[in-house]
């Protein structure tokens, strides 16, 4: 076949490996034909299918039982293996070229040909097993029919051996280790060897590469195959074969990284030194990161934590008697770690990470620092309970980046927007004010993770800061599911003046605790009181109308708990009495702090009427004291307490596009 069959394989050089099955190489025609060729045919063996495009198939004709085609500059044909192939060069197609008019063809070519099927799959339809050739394996997309496949941040300790957690180690401690991480198969269908010049690469981008890693099995051993400084892996062929691969998130959603991660196969070919190698084939496939879900304190608890400190041990039997009577694990952080640190919920955040083939716990470390600053790696990370940190300058870490400033609420729907998972909620400064906010680093972090979309509230007038001194939401059987508890100075002094004019005006607050004699009277009649919490309730009500808006609240979702607050030179609140919004939350269990407030016919009236609020939604009080060993230091139950909680049974990814 000679000169015609060299000129022809220049044009189908590219194309003589047929690989997968949406590959279907074309050439042209006209490149290999001698100059006076006017027609041509063509043969092929079976497992080729060939058609012949830009031709006028009018102008066909039939000579010596042969079909041919006219031959023009735009003649082009198209190939496509049916089937890899059993053998190297087990494929064929024959042109014969025809001049004007002659009956027999005046030269002939042919082009040998070699069918590869080549996949590389992940879980793309969201089921836990990696399926074959997903059409949709190389995009993204959410809600009840997405498709595209999830990663997990691999940011627990599956190893005693481990210094920190496991992602990003280059190294397979454990075969427990492969559970974090997501499958992924190379799927090689072919002869036993690929024709000379041709390999497989496996790849990332640069910018990806240090959001992941990939560990192969091969021999018996987990190899570190890419991530970070490696960047590509030349995967063995050796025919027909699955390659096990398995990839391991490095990095939460984050500012600059919206969590959407892609892996490359090609087969390249290499046309001799000094001509970079050429892909001919690449398939690909891509992830998203699996964001950080915080819980709010409506789910159902599995374990409250809070510390030993020396003066809290009334506190602390009070807190283990209520969780046993709520039928939950309490786990108490002694002093040897929390270096007298009470404020258990200022230096974590519960959270959980979650993909198809797997969930586990995570906490979320502040970067407050103080001294339970290594309680969450020393006594929480560990096998399938991760960690998770967002670090900032000490300078620009205020109060308002503890954790008692972080709260979710439960799923709302506003204004026909589902928010199945809730919204987190951060308190931060007036809109107008240069006050103080939480840092940057941490902010970014909440607004990456999307699946919750937080709402900034306005905390800065607390002398703390926190949007747990006002707010608290508890769980309820009704259809709404839960109800939004706002302090509220107003509620408190209807409650007294009622009380003063059913003639209980001398009794006092505080009876034991304080030297200092506040009556009933003598509260609601005190003018700078007065004042200091008319301008409390509207900082309150500010917040109230941001709650009812952005979490599509009406009234009736709100109840008032009766509070009073005080301000200090700067001019920011205190609580006056302990704070009975600040409480922790153990399903129908409420432990409350006791408020001291005036005792009347033996009773508190302001316990009388938290117990009335409640009881509607059978919610049963329980308050605890912690007047001297939390109110004085200025928190209160929930400041010294945390839950981790039962994850949402919703999938994140099955929201619509939040």
């Amino acid at each position: 076949m000679g000169n015609a069959h060299e000129a022809l394989r220049d044009y189908w050089q590219a194309a003589a490996l047929g690989v997968g099955i949406s590959s279907i190489p074309r050439g042209s025609c006209r490149g290999g034909a001698p100059a006076e060729s006017q027609w041509f045919s063509l043969h092929h063996s079976q497992n080729i299918e060939a058609s012949v495009l830009r031709t006028d198939s009018a102008k066909q004709k039939t000579v010596n039982g042969e079909k041919l085609w006219p031959l023009t500059p735009e003649s082009l044909v198209e190939i496509k293996m049916l089937a890899p192939s059993a053998e190297t060069n087990d494929g064929k197609i024959t042109f014969a070229y025809y001049g004007n008019g002659s009956d027999a063809p005046i030269d002939k070519a042919g082009v040998y040909f070699t069918g590869v099927e080549i996949s590389l799959d992940v879980d793309a339809d969201r089921d836990g097993v990696v399926e074959k050739n997903n059409p949709h394996k190389a995009s993204w997309t959410w809600g009840p029919n997405g498709q595209g496949a999830i990663l997990l941040v691999n940011c627990d300790k599956d190893s005693l051996f481990a210094r920190s957690v496991d992602g990003g180690d280059n190294i397979m401690m454990s075969k427990e280790d492969l559970l974090d991480m997501s499958p992924m198969c190379l799927w090689v269908r072919g002869p036993e060897k690929l024709p000379t010049g041709y390999y497989l690469l496996l790849y990332v981008s640069a910018s990806d590469a240090g959001n992941l890693g990939v560990f192969h099995y091969h021999n018996k051993i987990y190899s570190h195959v890419l991530g970070k400084q490696k960047l590509f892996y030349k995967a063995r062929y050796t025919g027909t074969n699955e390659l096990q691969f398995f990839v391991e998130g490095l990095r939460f959603p984050d500012e600059g990284f919206e969590g959407l991660l892609s892996l490359r196969v090609s087969l390249l070919e290499s046309m001799g030194e000094g001509i970079p190698d050429t892909p001919i084939f690449t398939d690909v496939v891509t992830f998203r990161m699996a964001p950080l879900i915080i819980t709010p304190n409506t789910l159902q608890p599995i374990d409250v934590f809070v510390c030993s400190v020396k003066d809290n041990l009334f506190f602390l039997k009070a807190i283990k008697s209520l969780v046993a009577q709520a039928d939950y694990n309490v786990k108490i952080c002694f002093e040897d770690v929390n270096r007298g640190d009470r404020w258990m919920q200022d230096e974590i955040e519960f959270g959980y990470i979650h993909a198809p083939h797997k969930s586990f716990p995570v906490v979320l470390d502040s970067p407050r620092d103080r001294g339970l600053k290594d309680f969450p790696v020393r006594n929480l990370l560990g096998p399938d309970f991760g960690y998770v940190t967002k670090l900032a300058a000490a300078a620009e870490v205020t109060s308002l980046d503890s954790f008692g400033n972080l709260e979710v609420s439960p799923p709302v729907t506003v204004n026909g927007k589902d928010y199945p998972l809730g919204r987190i909620l951060i308190g931060s400064s007036f809109p107008t004010s240069s006050g103080r906010r939480m840092t940057k680093a941490v902010r970014d972090f909440l607004y990456a993770q999307r699946v919750q979309a937080p709402v900034e509230l306005y905390s800065d007038w607390l002398y703390v800061g926190h949007i747990d001194e006002f707010m608290t939401f508890v769980p309820t059987a009704d259809k709404k599911g839960f109800r939004l508890l706002l302090a509220s100075p107003v509620a408190c002094f209807q409650l007294f003046r009622q009380k003063k004019d059913e003639g209980h005006g001398d009794v006092t607050l505080f009876q034991g605790k304080e030297t200092k004699r506040w009556t009933v009277a003598k509260i609601i009649s005190t003018d700078s009181l007065v004042k200091e919490n008319l301008y409390v309730q509207r900082s309150i009500d500010w917040n109230r109308d941001i709650l009812k808006q952005q979490l599509g609240l009406s009234e009736d979702d709100i109840i008032d708990i009766p509070a009073l607050f005080k301000l200090e030179s700067g001019g920011r609140a205190l609580a006056f009495f302990p704070n009975m919004v600040n409480m922790l939350v153990l399903g129908k269990e409420l432990g409350i702090p006791k408020p001291y407030g005036p005792v009347i016919k033996e009773s508190c009236c302001l316990e009388d009427h938290m117990v009335s609020l409640m009881k509607p939604f059978e919610l049963n009080c329980t308050f605890i004291e912690d007047f001297t060993s939390y109110h004085k230091k200025l928190g209160e139950v929930h400041c010294g307490t945390n839950v981790r909680r039962k994850p949402f049974p919703f999938q994140w990814w099955r929201m619509e596009e939040p």
